[in-house]
């Protein structure tokens, strides 16, 4: 289990490296009452399994200890900070095994402990803003032995912010809570999906030095109703009714821009497209095409008249649909 020193403190507790505070503490439970001494009188194998999953606990439910634990692995307790070396119980303080149980968890760091800080406790580490989307990951302020040489600590964060499609297409304005400090970010019109803005300087802070990294925005939109946003190109359906398909004509269209008249061609077939010039997604010299995909729209009931004009059309209709469907369809 251990070398070098180095205990994997989740495998010691039978627990997942991602384990929340309360999935720990319940592991901890349930295994101190399975190798409690007082339950095992005269078991040297018990007692260190004992000491061990004490350990274990001790590190995992300090979000301090477990920051510097999960990041710099066999390193962690050359980080910084004083770990558990050493660990020992005098177990004759305890009248029963819940005395001795409620007072490790005090002690170690459960609800109400000293040690019961969030994550983001630790000084200049990065905070979350009320309401605000996503989450923030980066470095633990200082410095980790590896390979005989010192690495250098990144303290660069990274946030997700959910836009609407609106706010994508226009820019717009939002203002983030980092740390003690509001900052205000202009995101520009046009931006996609995978986005990513740079707000230099405004990551997480390095005690003792001055250093701070940089925050990375990652940009992400909402689906919208009717756009669809297919690599630079702004694409919609076009509902037309089947006299438009067939016939032509002039239609009004919706546009980002507002509503347009554009002409539909006679015969205008489903999967062919309009294209619009210039009316599509904000690009950096310009506009991009917005293209208009036909699809046919019929009402949930058609009117006397028009089911008299559909059936004086299936009589003197010419030409059959499926006759080269049906050729083409024999094996």
């Amino acid at each position: 289990m251990a070398v070098n020193g180095y205990r994997d403190y989740f495998q010691v507790l039978g627990v997942e490296r991602g384990a929340d505070a309360d999935t720990i503490k319940r592991a901890f439970r349930k295994l101190a009452r399975q190798y409690h001494p007082d339950v095992n009188p005269n078991d040297q194998n018990a007692e260190a399994k004992f000491k061990d999953i004490s350990e274990a606990y001790e590190v995992l439910s300090d979000p301090q200890k477990r920051q510097r634990y999960e990041q710099f692995g066999q390193y962690w307790n050359q980080s910084g900070g004083a770990g558990p070396a050493g660990f020992d119980v005098d177990f004759g303080r305890y009248g029963n095994f819940d005395d001795f149980i409620n007072d490790l968890l005090g002690r170690f760091g459960g609800p109400g402990g000293p040690a019961g800080s969030g994550f983001g406790a630790a000084p200049g580490g990065f905070g979350f803003a009320s309401g605000f989307p996503g989450g923030f990951g980066g470095g633990f302020p200082g410095a980790a032995a590896q390979g005989g040489r010192t690495a250098a600590i990144n303290l660069d964060a990274e946030a997700t912010i959910t836009l609407t499609f609106a706010e994508a297409f226009h820019g717009c304005e939002r203002t983030l809570a980092v740390n003690d400090e509001r900052v205000q970010v202009r995101i520009p019109p046009g931006v996609k999906s995978g986005s990513r803005l740079r707000l230099k300087d405004k990551g997480n802070l390095q005690p003792g030095t001055g250093r701070r990294g940089d925050l990375y925005l990652n940009l992400q939109l909402q689906d919208h109703a009717v756009w669809k946003l297919d690599g630079e190109q702004l694409r919609a359906d076009l509902p037309l009714s089947l006299d438009e398909l067939a016939l032509g004509g002039e239609v009004q269209v919706a546009t980002p821009d507002g509503v347009a008249s554009v002409q539909v061609p006679p015969g205008m077939t489903p999967g062919r497209s309009l294209r619009l010039k210039g009316k599509g997604w904000p690009l950096k010299g310009g506009r991009g095409d917005l293209l208009l995909t036909p699809v046919l729209k019929l009402p949930e009931r058609f009117s006397d008249q028009e089911r008299d004009l559909l059936e004086q059309l299936r009589v003197s209709r010419s030409h059959d649909p499926r006759v080269d469907w049906l050729s083409a369809a024999r094996l």
